[in-house]
């Protein structure tokens, strides 16, 4: 059978926060079919479908009254050489850090700069992933989407995706309208490490004098992200909970002026990207705990479910780290998780 679907089902084992919300029917498909079958099923009931790839980045505010959708597809087919690259075609359900280890134990280099990023492969375009220089959208070839206007799939070039910073076009269409299948991969031939991040230089520098290997900068990336972010098996989260804003040339000298060890980094185009993490922490959240949610001692970047909180409890805490941040800063912090509402 293609499709498994299930009625009243708690959707605590299917997000990384650890959520407790209930969906009416959750529905894992296994291949293209199961997809067409899980919108038909919503359809015919007249109620909302959602898609859900790992659960990595999602927050549920509360129960959930109509179809989640879990892409189950699973598949890795073999690179092929093309173009002075090496692509590779990845079926939606695979796991993204489980693909990034095997990729580079096989000596493909590109993707080791997103190493441990929880979530599926699936999901990777929707949030255009992106960490220590380094953006799916440089490193991808292409998209395979089922429509369900058509019921049909087709291929979008990466040209295509509208990708931006955490951003794609797949964020801007209905629930479901759009259901990613597989993504291939464009991973470069000769292959550059990207090592520009102060943080990832620092972990590197022991190897300083020999040529680095993208198993030399995956180990890096992953102690780094071991050191700094909680692992949701042992206390729930989504990583991190906000994007770092970016600001113009103007607002980044003001707020320079005002606080001079502000951290920042330079885009094209006279812009700055700030990070959220210090405006949060310099207002005093780092550690905080709001009921049951809280901010995470070791990067405030990231809240935290500290045990049985709900969806609003978490919800009602970044509330107020946006209203401190924007009193203070006049920085407005945008969500970077998905929150999922009735």
């Amino acid at each position: 059978m293609s499709l498994n679907l299930q009625e009243r089902v708690s959707l605590r084992p299917f997000n990384s926060f650890g959520i407790d919300a209930q969906a009416a029917w959750v529905a894992q498909a296994q291949d293209i079919a199961g997809i067409a079958q899980a919108h038909a099923f919503a359809r015919e009931r007249s109620v909302p479908l959602v898609v859900l790839g790992a659960g990595s980045n999602v927050l549920f505010a509360g129960d959930f009254p109509g179809v989640v959708l879990l892409v189950a597809l699973r598949g890795v087919a073999a690179p092929q050489r093309a173009q002075g690259a090496w692509l590779v075609r990845v079926d939606a359900g695979e796991d993204w850090p489980a693909l990034v280890q095997s990729l580079v134990a096989a000596g493909r280099g590109g993707l080791e700069n997103l190493a441990l990023i929880p979530g599926s492969a699936g999901a990777a375009p929707v949030q255009n992933i992106g960490a220590y220089g380094v953006e799916l959208a440089e490193r991808l070839h292409s998209v395979t989407i089922w429509e369900a206007a058509t019921g049909a799939c087709r291929e979008l070039p990466a040209t295509e995706c509208g990708f931006g910073y955490r951003d794609s076009r797949f964020k801007r269409v209905a629930d479901g309208a759009e259901v990613i299948v597989d993504i291939t991969l464009r991973l470069p031939d000769p292959w550059e490490p990207v090592t520009g991040y102060a943080e990832l230089e620092r972990e590197l520098a022991p190897l300083q004098g020999r040529a680095l290997q993208p198993a030399d900068v995956f180990a890096a990336v992953c102690a780094i992200r071991r050191r700094k972010l909680p692992d949701p098996a042992r206390i729930g989260n989504a990583g991190s909970f906000f994007k770092n804003p970016v600001v113009g040339r103007a607002q980044h000298a003001a707020l320079l002026e005002h606080h001079p060890s502000l951290v920042s980094y330079p885009l094209a185009g006279g812009r700055f990207k700030i990070a959220a993490g210090w405006l949060i922490e310099s207002c005093g959240f780092k550690g905080a705990t709001r009921g049951r949610a809280g901010v995470y001692e070791g990067q405030a970047l990231v809240l935290v479910n500290r045990g049985g909180a709900s969806g609003q409890e978490v919800l009602e805490l970044a509330a107020a780290v946006r209203a401190r941040v924007l009193d203070r800063f006049g920085v407005t912090l945008e969500p970077e998780v998905r929150v999922i509402a009735a």
